[in-house]
């Protein structure tokens, strides 16, 4: 996964692979791929997250 994607980007890759999945327009051959990008993407928002939130209370101090 692209490292330099931005929290934005990255979550609406995330509801695109969750849309795909949940519209049945994924092609079940597919389907395991998907679901492992879509994990990569959750680990990378979740990593965003706490990075941001790191940053925010060194700030408040």
């Amino acid at each position: 996964m692209e490292s330099n994607l931005s929290y934005t980007e990255a979550l609406s890759k995330l509801e695109e692979i969750v849309e795909q999945i949940e519209d049945d327009s994924i092609m079940l051959d597919t389907l395991t791929e998907k679901v492992a990008q879509a994990n990569e993407l959750i680990k990378y928002c979740e990593s965003k997250l706490r990075s941001i939130e790191g940053d925010v209370r060194d700030l408040l101090k």
